[in-house]
């Protein structure tokens, strides 16, 4: 009966290590193939929000972290990817959260002219009702590019909320919490660029500590 034992528990270890190997080949093999996909995903957002001819910099290798911020919505630090040509500063993608969502929290990406117009924004991650909230996604909805263009310069802080409370973005029928919290969060991004504009755009790139990790 020990024998038997000893051999079971021999053969189990075995599998384990079997399985913790194979684990390990393919993690190695598709590590490479996911970082890529990331990066493809990365590259076609950050081009819908500003077009690859408006910078000649690389984007990837010129982005910073920025420590946790309440404006921003997170207490860990989010990145941002800075467009420039020639040069001179073109516009930046921040990384953005609403932690009021319906149902959670909202994760999403501003993009902000060196002027402080907007130059886009995208939802990378929701968990919203579908049929309702979920028309900020846009695949689901143009909702979200009705901010384009515009700036806490062309339209005043008390106009950036939804219809309902007075401020001049329409919600969805059925769903305001949604629109609400994308809005007041796209305000805070605003005000954040708007007090560290220059911190910003000379602060020393350091998106590779999070890219090794």
């Amino acid at each position: 009966m020990g024998k038997m034992i000893t051999q079971n528990g021999f053969i189990l270890a075995v599998f384990a290590t079997v399985c913790v190997g194979l684990i390990a080949t393919t993690y190695s093999i598709t590590k490479d193939t996911i970082a890529g996909e990331m990066k493809s995903a990365l590259a076609r957002t950050l081009n819908e929000l500003v077009d690859a001819t408006q910078y000649d910099n690389d984007v990837y290798h010129d982005c910073i972290l920025i420590p946790g911020s309440e404006l921003l919505g997170s207490s860990e630090p989010l990145m941002a990817y800075r467009m420039r040509k020639d040069s001179r500063p073109v516009a930046i993608i921040l990384e953005s959260i609403a932690p009021n969502g319906y149902s959670g929290k909202i994760k999403m990406v501003v993009g902000v002219f060196y002027d402080g117009s907007i130059a886009g924004v995208r939802v990378t991650a929701h968990k919203e009702t579908p049929g309702l909230g979920d028309k900020i996604d846009i695949s689901k909805s143009d909702w979200i590019t009705s901010f384009n263009g515009l700036s806490l310069g062309n339209t005043s802080i008390s106009q950036w909320k939804v219809a309902k409370d007075g401020g001049q973005f329409d919600a969805f029928t059925g769903a305001t919490i949604t629109p609400r919290a994308v809005v007041n969060q796209i305000a805070k991004t605003l005000e954040f660029y708007q007090e560290n504009k220059s911190w910003l755009f000379n602060q020393q790139q350091s998106c590779n500590s999070k890219d090794s990790k």
